[in-house]
């Protein structure tokens, strides 16, 4: 089975000739370099945010801008921007690439350049470092993606928080290689009760007798389009839980999907081998996939 990924795009070979935001300045993609002693680089040190453009909108942007912010205050990392220069300089870049629709942006702001090659925050006084990569990317998910159960956990908040979208992604990278090593595409994770909580890129949702199911929140990523989601399911008429719930919940559901700002509803096929529903695109997802593209559209 060919491998496919929730950030599956077309390819795109103008992608090749990008502009990126680099700390004030539109340069080239081969110029936009940081140092090996910037704290991202060294450490994971930073915060980061991604968005998508659709027919010349950033999708739900100040909820965007809210959670960088958020994010930034909570490691204590002064972005040395305000959210109009953060907004503007979005604006630039995307104007830059004369960019309109179908495109990604992810803004990174590390703690900056270290003076020396150890953790300490002290030692990064040259800072922050702050840069928007800007692509032409347009979702291709062939098949509903596969999904494999995994030891790594989404773990405490007083360990490192899951809800902070921050650089150092390391637990979810090796879920996410154990998920391919048994064979699926991405990783589901448990939370630290052994409940069913996400995968290490996407939030996700079963469908049961009709009703939508996703985890309680405690310990996943705190998903703008999760909660896009939960919010339709609301104003729809379609029951939704947030609730605990296990495996063998989730083996037996009519559909599952994950939720996230690039791929928006992608469906799953299968999790641990284990067909859900037909394997293909259910009903409850495909009218939630059309409630949120007409919300993009109004927003």
């Amino acid at each position: 089975m060919t491998e496919v990924t929730t950030h599956q795009a077309e390819e795109d070979a103008r992608n090749e000739e990008i502009l990126i935001y680099l700390n004030g300045r539109i340069v080239p993609k081969a110029q936009a370099v940081v140092s090996v002693y910037d704290s991202g680089f060294m450490l994971g040190d930073g915060v980061w945010e991604g968005l998508r453009l659709y027919d010349g909108k950033w999708a739900f942007l100040d909820e965007h801008i809210d959670r960088l912010f958020e994010a930034a205050k909570a490691i204590d990392l002064d972005l040395g921007m305000d959210r109009k220069s953060v907004i503007s300089a979005l604006l630039e870049t995307q104007n830059a690439n004369e960019m309109t629709t179908d495109a990604h942006a992810r803004l990174m702001v590390t703690r900056g350049t270290k003076v020396r090659p150890f953790q300490h925050p002290s030692l990064s006084q040259s800072g922050p470092t702050f840069t928007i990569i800007m692509e032409h990317s347009k979702p291709q998910i062939p098949r509903p993606i596969t999904l494999a159960t995994v030891p790594h956990l989404r773990g405490l908040p007083m360990t490192q928080d899951p809800k902070l979208n921050s650089h150092s992604k390391l637990n979810c990278i090796l879920a996410c290689i154990a998920a391919q090593k048994a064979g699926a595409d991405e990783a589901l994770m448990l939370d630290v009760h052994g409940f069913v909580n996400t995968t290490n890129a996407c939030n996700f949702f079963i469908v049961k007798k009709g009703a939508v199911w996703t985890s309680t929140g405690d310990y996943c990523m705190n998903g703008i389009t999760r909660q896009k989601v939960i919010d339709l399911c609301r104003a729809n008429d379609i029951p939704v839980f947030e609730r605990n719930f296990s495996l063998v919940d989730t083996y037996s559901a009519e559909e599952a999907f994950l939720t996230g700002t690039f791929g928006a509803q992608t469906p799953v096929g299968s999790i641990d081998g284990r067909v859900i529903g037909t394997g293909e695109l259910g009903p409850v997802t495909t009218r939630l996939r059309e409630l949120y593209k007409e919300l993009v559209v109004n927003s």
